[in-house]
């Protein structure tokens, strides 16, 4: 039997969406000056994102992007994500099975962003379906299969394992999976594309490691 979620909003992951998105610390630095910011995020084709994620950008591809540091361009040493999918994932010890209903009325704002689709219900396999699909783009630019998958709850507060791929280039690790929100109560979670240097931890643990490969997800992707 499919595991149900009670919603999944979602925008797909495409090779040329990911192209953008590890060059972003190569490109020239920003003044620190709102102004000098703002010409540079209109003239990438972005636009400031309010409704999903506060201090985040919002792609031209349509994805919301949230970065550890003042600016996510020419900073090398800034942790990102890239957002393409939200759930709201039923919770197991709800006798009720319903959760917080509230909970999907944000999900459905996610949804109204142009390229995004909800599936409400949905299940946990068509979001693996989700992240599959973005594993592919990610090789396609990459060039090369993840070095590991792991599937696991790693950076998810709550909801179900679903699976981390994990690439690494000569400066950054890449990881496709599941994140915590970190919104209310922690309870929905990303489907994101995660970049991060890789000096953070460079060397993964042998892929039988479980916990190992868990803590280096968390070591790259949380902040």
């Amino acid at each position: 039997m499919p595991t149900p979620v009670h919603a999944l909003a979602h925008c797909p992951l495409t090779p040329a969406a990911v192209a953008e998105f590890p060059n972003l610390p190569q490109q020239a630095p920003v003044a620190d000056d709102f102004d000098a910011l703002d010409a540079v995020v209109r003239a990438q084709g972005w636009s400031w994102e309010h409704e999903c994620l506060t201090d985040s950008y919002r792609t031209g591809f349509g994805h919301p992007l949230c970065t550890e540091g003042d600016t996510p361009f020419g900073d090398p040493t800034a942790r990102r994500f890239l957002a393409f999918g939200e759930l709201y994932p039923v919770d197991p010890d709800d006798e009720d099975l319903d959760n917080m209903p509230w909970l999907g009325d944000l999900v459905d704002d996610w949804g109204r962003a142009p390229g995004w689709t909800v599936r409400r219900p949905s299940t946990v396999e068509a979001c693996t379906e989700v992240l599959d699909r973005a594993e592919d783009a990610v090789t396609s630019h990459l060039g090369a299969a993840p070095e590991r998958t792991v599937t696991s709850d790693a950076a998810v507060v709550t909801g179900p394992a679903m699976p981390h791929r994990i690439w690494r280039t000569a400066t950054q690790a890449v990881i496709v999976g599941p994140h915590a929100d970190n919104g209310p109560y922690g309870y929905l979670t990303h489907l994101q594309l995660a970049a991060s240097p890789l000096s953070l931890t460079p060397e993964l643990p042998p892929a039988g490691d479980t916990a190992g490969l868990e803590r280096w997800i968390e070591a790259h992707i949380d902040w």
